[in-house]
C-alpha cells in the first residue's frame, strides 16, 4: 500500500469522494502544513495555525495509480480558487498536494503545468508542498458524511 495527501477544501466531502475511488483502501481526515503541534479543528478554523484540512489516502498501486488519484483530486474541486471552496473561505481550505516523495512532487507539478498550459478556465493555484506531520483530526470528523448523511460540502460525488 502507498499513501497520498490532498487538501481540497472541507475534508468531509473530500474523504467521501476518495472513499468511492476503486483501489483506495483507507482514508483519514486531518491537518497538515501548519506550525502548531496537535492542532484541533477549532484551532485550525481560527486561521492561526497555518494548517490545511486534508485527507490521507491509502491506496493499492496495483489497482489505482497516483496519477489517477491526482486526476480525481483536480476533478473534485475547483483548483483555480485561492483559499476557498464552495462557501468555505480561509487558508485551511486551500488546494494543495502534500507530496511524500520526489515522484509524487513531480507528478503533481507536471499535472498542474499541463492544466495551466492547455485549460482555459483559469490558472491552477494548487500548491505542491512537502508533507510534514499529518495530524489526525478528531473522531467526530472521520467519515462524517457516512455517519451523518450530511457534510459532503462542496464535493458532489460524480465519477470522472
Amino acid at each position: 500500500m502507498e499513501k497520498a495527501i490532498f487538501a481540497a477544501g472541507c475534508f468531509w466531502g473530500v474523504q467521501y469522494y476518495f472513499d468511492q475511488v476503486p483501489g483506495v483502501t483507507k482514508t483519514v481526515v486531518g491537518y497538515i502544513g501548519g506550525q502548531t503541534d496537535h492542532p484541533t479543528y477549532w484551532e485550525v478554523a481560527s486561521h492561526e495555525t497555518g494548517h490545511a484540512e486534508a485527507v490521507e489516502v491509502t491506496y493499492d498501486p496495483k489497482q489505482v495509480s497516483y496519477e489517477t488519484l491526482l486526476k480525481h483530486f483536480f476533478h473534485l474541486h475547483n483548483p483555480t480558487l485561492l483559499n476557498r471552496q464552495g462557501p468555505d473561505i480561509g487558508s485551511e481550505y486551500r488546494s494543495a498536494v502534500f507530496y511524500l516523495n520526489e515522484a509524487q512532487r513531480k507528478a503533481a507539478q507536471d499535472m498542474i503545468d499541463m492544466h495551466n498550459k492547455y485549460k482555459q478556465e483559469g490558472k491552477i493555484v494548487t500548491t505542491v508542498e512537502k508533507a510534514g506531520t499529518f495530524w489526525v483530526a478528531e473522531e467526530e470528523h472521520q467519515k462524517f458524511t457516512e455517519k451523518t448523511g450530511m457534510g459532503a460540502c462542496h464535493v458532489p460525488y460524480r465519477p470522472m
